[in-house]
């Protein structure tokens, strides 16, 4: 029996949200609907950016997250986050700690490659730069669209914190900066849809 593209459509968006905070994150829901809307596409999974402050563990856990914000964190926020990691007793071993502002990152599934790269074409005319055809197959094919504002960098090493309050606001400035160019190229795709 072959399943149609609409009923694996209409399967996936029956089944819970699998997400950590288990639905769209408030700034990415009306773009996900309204791709969602559309006869020849559907969200698979989708983050609207973020600050995290994450451990650096080998494999993925939930308790790998010390800090998630989707929205403009301040130094203040950033700074007690950082004081009560180093002061739980929990934190035995002091894993190193990174500080990540990751961009909006949205993967939809398509019924034609004619569709994956009209999707991939506002994409990228929105900015998301750095957005492709990420798997073909003969049941969809999936278009990750994903922008370019992104940071990484160690917080903590060998149970220290390694960086100044000084560069601490710098970094909460720019990461604040580059989640609000990244809303913006989600306001454009979704014009543009």
């Amino acid at each position: 029996m072959v399943i149609t593209f609409s009923r694996r459509k209409s399967d996936c968006l029956k089944k819970n949200d699998k997400s950590s905070i288990g639905e769209f994150d408030e700034r990415i829901r009306d773009l996900c609907m309204k791709i969602n809307k559309l006869e020849n596409f559907y969200t698979l999974s989708s983050c609207s950016g973020r600050i995290v402050l994450i451990k650096n563990l080998e494999k993925k856990q939930p308790e790998m997250f010390v800090l998630r914000s989707h929205e403009r964190l301040s130094f203040e926020e950033l700074k007690k986050e950082l004081e009560d990691y180093r002061d739980n007793k929990d934190n035995k071993d002091k894993e190193d700690l990174i500080f990540k502002q990751e961009s909006p990152i949205i993967h939809v599934a398509c019924e034609t490659l004619e569709n994956a790269e009209e999707m991939l074409k506002k994409a990228q005319t929105a900015g998301m730069k750095h957005s492709g055809i990420i798997a073909i197959s003969s049941n969809r094919i999936v278009v990750e669209m994903i922008g370019s504002e992104q940071l990484a960098l160690p917080i903590f090493a060998d149970g220290k914190r390694i960086v100044e309050d000084d560069f601490l606001r710098l970094l909460v400035k720019e990461s604040n900066k580059r989640l609000e160019m990244g809303w913006k190229r989600l306001e454009k795709l979704e014009k543009s849809l």
